[in-house]
Formats: structure tokens, C-alpha cells, sequence
């Protein structure tokens, strides 16, 4: 290993539609767990990456809603590795909207965010075998 880590810093980006059939409450919003799906998907290549194994997601810290996601949104979901341990890697993760659905303008409208809108952050901690 270097004196600075080469996995340290690696970031890995998912993006993703919603789609209507993950609406559960008015307004078409999207529980908070569908974005903690999504956070397991970016950590799962994370340590593909970083260990050549799928590795297992420990838990969770620092959990936020800051907004909400809704079905027709496309989401941008990021993971960067925080800490390198020898099996444990602590991974900073934010859920994204950067497209969002305007049923307001009719059935299929959509637009680009100017300003993509931080909907989830966390904090994940994933192991994988010793070497």
C-alpha cells in the first residue's frame, strides 16, 4: 500500500430514472428507502473497484432527507471512498435530482434542473474479505 491510498477519493456515479411504479404517496413521492437501494448499488461497484469483490454494505450513518424524490425524476447517485481500512471502507454517498417530471405542463413533461436538487446523504461503511 502507498503512503496515500489509491482507493481513497475513487468516486463512482449511477444515474437513474424513477419510475412511476416506485410512486407510494400523494404528489408521486418516492420513500426514502428507494434511494437507499440506490446507494447500495453505487457501494456494491465501489468495492468491485477498489477489491474485486461485491463486498457487503455494514450500515448506514448520518442518514438525510434533505428533499424530496418523485417518480419521473432522474436521479444522479455518487459514492466516493472516504477511508480505506484493512477491510472496511467508509464511503460519502448523495442522491441527486437532476431531471424532474412536470406533469403540470402535461402527461410526459420533463426538464433539466438548472440546479440539480441534493435529495439524500449519507454516510455507508462496507466490508470485504481479507486479502
Amino acid at each position: 500500500m502507498s503512503e496515500r491510498d489509491s482507493r481513497l477519493g475513487l468516486t463512482v456515479t449511477h444515474r437513474r430514472y424513477v419510475p412511476y411504479a416506485h410512486a407510494h404517496y400523494a404528489g408521486n413521492l418516492v420513500d426514502g428507502a428507494y434511494a437507499l437501494g440506490l446507494f447500495g448499488d453505487v457501494a456494491t461497484e465501489v468495492c468491485i473497484r477498489t477489491d474485486g469483490d461485491e463486498g457487503l454494505f455494514a450500515g448506514y450513518s448520518d442518514v438525510r432527507f434533505l428533499a424530496p424524490v418523485r417518480a419521473g425524476d432522474v436521479v444522479e447517485v455518487t459514492g466516493q471512498v472516504s477511508r480505506v481500512g484493512t477491510r472496511s471502507r467508509t464511503v460519502e454517498l448523495s442522491c441527486v435530482v437532476v431531471c424532474r417530471g412536470r406533469p403540470d405542463r402535461g402527461g410526459s413533461a420533463a426538464e433539466v434542473l438548472d440546479v440539480p436538487v441534493v435529495a439524500v446523504t449519507a454516510t455507508g461503511t462496507v466490508v470485504v474479505p481479507a486479502a
